[in-house]
């Protein structure tokens, strides 16, 4: 059996949601705080053996522990760590705080609530194959660059038949990412998704073509969508 450690983003500091919700992850949203329906989908995938919850502070951690009291019932490991100052540095502390014995870890943004079991277990199964993974979306609007003249743009249209959306979980073999972290950090790169820490390795990543919508909470109009989404 493979041994997976989801590591769970929960500390981003939110303020593009203009003050409207004092933590975004801890929103009501469909009955529950936002990051329970993460928390439920991947002890409900029945693929995971361990979670690992990135928190900003002690405070925020204490309302996490208890709405993350639903783990006992499964058999399932539940710890928490505090993240950083940029992604990177949270992501790096949940990789170091993941159990020696995990073979692969799904990274999960948990201001995305509409992920979904099925999408986890094609994670793993795909990052058990290729070595890493990624639910995303292929672009489908017309991209444009664009150089900025006297007020206006010159754009240029950009080939969308290579372009793709990068959602979460992004799932790797756990020794791939965390030696591709250490290097991320000794070197102070900064970076906005795990992907990008493994760009200068040349390691495939499987796309996962993500059937079910899957956004993420940014500013509060993206709340009653949300709602929707987990309703229906």
């Amino acid at each position: 059996m493979t041994i997976a450690t989801a590591i769970l983003l929960a500390g981003g500091s939110g303020n593009r949601m203009q003050g409207k919700v004092e933590d975004k992850i801890l929103a009501p949203l469909a009955g529950k705080p936002v990051i329970a329906h993460s928390i439920e989908a991947f002890v409900s995938s029945d693929q995971v053996q361990h979670l690992v919850i990135v928190t900003r502070d002690a405070e925020q951690r204490s309302e996490l522990e208890k709405i993350a009291s639903i783990v006992p019932n499964r058999q399932i490991s539940l710890s928490f760590t505090t993240g950083g100052a940029q992604r990177q540095d949270s992501v790096y502390a949940g990789l170091q705080a993941a159990p020696s014995e995990t073979q692969i870890v799904l990274i999960h943004d948990c201001a995305r609530p509409c992920v979904t079991p099925a999408a986890i277990r094609e994670s793993i199964a795909k990052a058990s194959e290729f070595g890493a993974a990624c639910l995303a979306r292929p672009v489908a609007d017309t991209i444009k660059s664009a150089d900025t003249y006297d007020g206006a743009y010159l754009p240029t249209t950009v080939d969308r038949s290579k372009l793709w959306a990068m959602e979460t979980p992004q799932t790797f073999q756990y020794p791939i990412i965390l030696d591709a972290y250490k290097n991320i950090i000794e070197s102070g790169t900064p970076i906005t998704d795990d992907l990008s820490a493994i760009e200068d390795i040349d390691q495939p990543v499987a796309f996962i073509d993500n059937t079910r919508p899957n956004p993420k909470l940014t500013t509060p109009s993206d709340l009653p969508y949300l709602e929707y989404l987990l309703q229906s």
